[in-house]
C-alpha cells in the first residue's frame, strides 16, 4: 500500500482507508469490487499512474488500486465517476446537515436532497410548492458543507421559466451541489406520487433542460443534470418515454421517470437512450412504483437509486415515540437513542477539541486555568453555568512609591474594576473583578483593552461613587465589553 495509507478489512464486509491526506478514514462496501478489482476511492482523483496490489482475505482475493491519493475531485466529477463505475448505486435522501452527515458515516457514496423532506423538516408543510428557491438553496448549502460526498439537489421545476431554470442551476452550483434534478411539472409542483399531477408542454419541458445545460456551460461547471418527467401519471407511459428521449438529446446526464407503475414499465424506460444512466425512485411506505432490491434494479438497467422518505419517515416516528414517553414521565428507553458520548462523536465534538488545541492561547481561557502577572494571580473558578471569576490578591500591598512619597494614583487600589464580556449571541463569556490599579493584568485578560488609557479613565473617576461605567463597546468579534468602577 502507499505509505501514507493503510487498508483494513472488517467483518462487516467493508474496507477502510486510514490516515488519508484529506480525512482520517473512508469505508467502502466490498460489494463495490467487480471482477476481482476495485478502483481507487472515488472522491480522490489520481495525480499519478496508480499501482495495484493484491489483497487476500481468507478465500477471497481482491486487487486494490493504490497510489490514488492526491488532488481532491470536485463534487460533480466525483458523481460522474460514480456514474461511470459498474453496478447500481444507492442514494438515501437527506434533508439537513445532520442527516447528510449520517448518510456519509453509513458508507454511502452520494446522497440526494428531498424537496418533500426539506419542506417537512424546514417548514412543517407538505411538498405542494410552499418552499421557495431561496430556502432550498440555503438548506442545500448547509447540507453540502456538512458532508464530503457528492449531493444531488432537488431543483423541483426550476422555479419558473427557462430563465429561472438557469438561475436555479447557477445557484445550485454555487451552493456546492454535484447534481441537480429538474422536472417538467407546472407550478405549484408536488410530489410525483400524489394526486393531480400536471406537466408543461413538450417544448417547454425540453427548453428547461437546454437552459440548464447552457447555465452549466456559462458557469464553467460540470454539474450533473438529472432530467425528470412526471408525465407517466399526468399523461401516459408513451409520453414519458418520448420526453425521456428528448431530454437525453437536449443534454441531460441522467434520466428519471417518476411513478412508473410496474416492473415492465421500468424495463421499457431503461431501454430508452441506453447510453444515458437511469434513476429509480423507491418511494418507501407505499408509492406507485414497485419496491425492488438493488440487484433487481441493476438487472433492469438502473444506475442510481433514490430512497426519498426513509430518513424523514423514521425521524418522525422516533420523535413521536420519544414525545409519548416524555409526556408519560419517562425518558426514551436505552437503545432507542445514542448515548450522549455517541451523539458528541457523531457531531464532531472530539475532533473539534483536538483541533482546538492547535489554537490555544492564554486569552479568554475561562475554565480552571491561571494567568499570572507580577504580584497578582488570577484564578478562574467557574463552570459552564457560572462564569464568575474570583481574583486572589496579596494580603498586603503598599500605597507608596519606592522613594516613600505617596502616589496620587495609589488610592485607586482600594477600588475594584469589574470587566464583563457578553457574546453577540447574548451568552456571558466573562465576569471578572480586579483591583483598579491592576492595569497590566486587565490587558492580559482582555486584549481588546490594550489600546485604552485605563489610567486616565481611573484618574477622571477617582472620586466617583461605585457603579460608574468606564467603557462600553463592541470589539471586532462583535462581543460587548463593559468596564465598571466599583
Amino acid at each position: 500500500m502507499n505509505p501514507s495509507s493503510s487498508l483494513v478489512i472488517s467483518r462487516d464486509q467493508t474496507f477502510s482507508v486510514f490516515n488519508h491526506p484529506f480525512s482520517q478514514s473512508h469505508s467502502f462496501p466490498l460489494s463495490n469490487f467487480k471482477n476481482g478489482s476495485f478502483a481507487c476511492p472515488i472522491n480522490y482523483a489520481p495525480t499519478r499512474k496508480p499501482k495495484s496490489q493484491t489483497l487476500f482475505t481468507g478465500p477471497k482475493r481482491f486487487q486494490v488500486i493504490t497510489g490514488c491519493l492526491g488532488e481532491r475531485s470536485s463534487p460533480a466529477k466525483t458523481l460522474r465517476q460514480i456514474l461511470d463505475s459498474p453496478g447500481v448505486h444507492q442514494g438515501p435522501a437527506c434533508f439537513d446537515g445532520l442527516s447528510a452527515k449520517l448518510v456519509e458515516r453509513a458508507g454511502f457514496q452520494y446522497c440526494f436532497t428531498s424537496g418533500f423532506s426539506i419542506s417537512a423538516a424546514r417548514l412543517g408543510l407538505p411538498d405542494t410548492g410552499f418552499i421557495s428557491y431561496g430556502e432550498i438553496v440555503d438548506q442545500g448549502q448547509q447540507i453540502t458543507q456538512s458532508t464530503s460526498i457528492p449531493v444531488i439537489g432537488d431543483g423541483d421545476n426550476g422555479y419558473g421559466n427557462a430563465m429561472n431554470v438557469k438561475r436555479t442551476v447557477k445557484g445550485f452550483i454555487r451552493a456546492g451541489f454535484a447534481g441537480i434534478l429538474l422536472e417538467d411539472q407546472v407550478s405549484p409542483k408536488a410530489c410525483g406520487h400524489t394526486q393531480g399531477r400536471k406537466v408543461v408542454s413538450r417544448e417547454e419541458a425540453i427548453m428547461r433542460i437546454k437552459a440548464a445545460v447552457d447555465a452549466r456551460k456559462e458557469s464553467g461547471s460540470d454539474i450533473v443534470i438529472v432530467a425528470r418527467t412526471d408525465s407517466r401519471q399526468a399523461l401516459s407511459l408513451e409520453e414519458s418515454l418520448w420526453r425521456s428521449r428528448a431530454f437525453a438529446d437536449a443534454g441531460a446526464d441522467v434520466l428519471f421517470i417518476d411513478a412508473l407503475a410496474s416492473k415492465d414499465e421500468m424495463k421499457a424506460f431503461c431501454e430508452v437512450s441506453p447510453l444515458v444512466p437511469k434513476m429509480a425512485n423507491m418511494l418507501e411506505g407505499g408509492g406507485k412504483t414497485p419496491i425492488l432490491t438493488p440487484l433487481e434494479l441493476e438487472e433492469i438497467g438502473y444506475k442510481l437509486v433514490a430512497y426519498p422518505l426513509s430518513l424523514i419517515g423514521v425521524s418522525i416516528q422516533a420523535m413521536q415515540d420519544s414525545l409519548t414517553a416524555l409526556k408519560s414521565g419517562r425518558i426514551p428507553p436505552p437503545g432507542s437513542m445514542p448515548s450522549f458520548e455517541e451523539i458528541k462523536e457523531i457531531l464532531g465534538f472530539n475532533k473539534y477539541y483536538e483541533e482546538e488545541k492547535r489554537y490555544a492561547t492564554n486569552n479568554y481561557q475561562l475554565y480552571g486555568d491561571r494567568v499570572s502577572s507580577n504580584a497578582y494571580s488570577i484564578e478562574r473558578v467557574q463552570g459552564p453555568q457560572d462564569p464568575v471569576v474570583e481574583v486572589i490578591t496579596p494580603d498586603v500591598y503598599s500605597n507608596y512609591r519606592a522613594d516613600g512619597s505617596r502616589d496620587p494614583f495609589s488610592g485607586i487600589w482600594s477600588r475594584t474594576l469589574r470587566i464583563k464580556i457578553t457574546g453577540r449571541d447574548g451568552i456571558e463569556k466573562l465576569d471578572v473583578r480586579v483591583p483598579a490599579g491592576f492595569l497590566e493584568g486587565i490587558t492580559n485578560i482582555v486584549p481588546a483593552l490594550g489600546g485604552v488609557n485605563i489610567k486616565a479613565l481611573l484618574d477622571d473617576a477617582a472620586e466617583e461613587v461605585g457603579g460608574k461605567v468606564l467603557l462600553d463597546f463592541k470589539d471586532t468579534m462583535g462581543d460587548r465589553i463593559q468596564v465598571f468602577l466599583e
